[in-house]
């Protein structure tokens, strides 16, 4: 129901500070990963009827979105977080091997 704040509060994070960390960490893919998925499960809960487009928005009160946030919530984020530095990593070496590759 409300999985997609977690994802959400760190896309706003990554957008703001995206103009002082430097190109070579890819952060536009974590953004893009990050607000894709919040785009995707609004979509869905909104068709669900999870979440309104009238106050309160949510369907459901603190005690029932709060865990789902960190039983759901987080790790989504975190495993979003995990594939964005594995795909930097391999991004960094496969850049170091052909510069290596281009200089002989």
């Amino acid at each position: 129901m409300a999985c997609f704040v977690v994802p959400m509060g760190a896309a706003i994070v990554t957008t703001v500070a995206s103009k002082k960390v430097p190109e070579k960490y890819h952060l536009k893919w974590l953004n893009a990963m990050l607000w894709g998925g919040v785009v995707m499960l609004a979509v869905e809960h909104v068709t669900h009827g999870e979440i309104v487009l009238y106050p309160p928005f949510l369907t459901a009160g603190l005690p029932e979105v709060l865990p789902e946030m960190a039983r759901v919530g987080i790790p989504m984020t975190l495993a979003i977080f995990l594939i964005w530095g594995v795909m930097v990593t391999v991004a960094a070496v496969t850049s170091k091997k052909l510069k290596h590759v281009e200089m002989r």
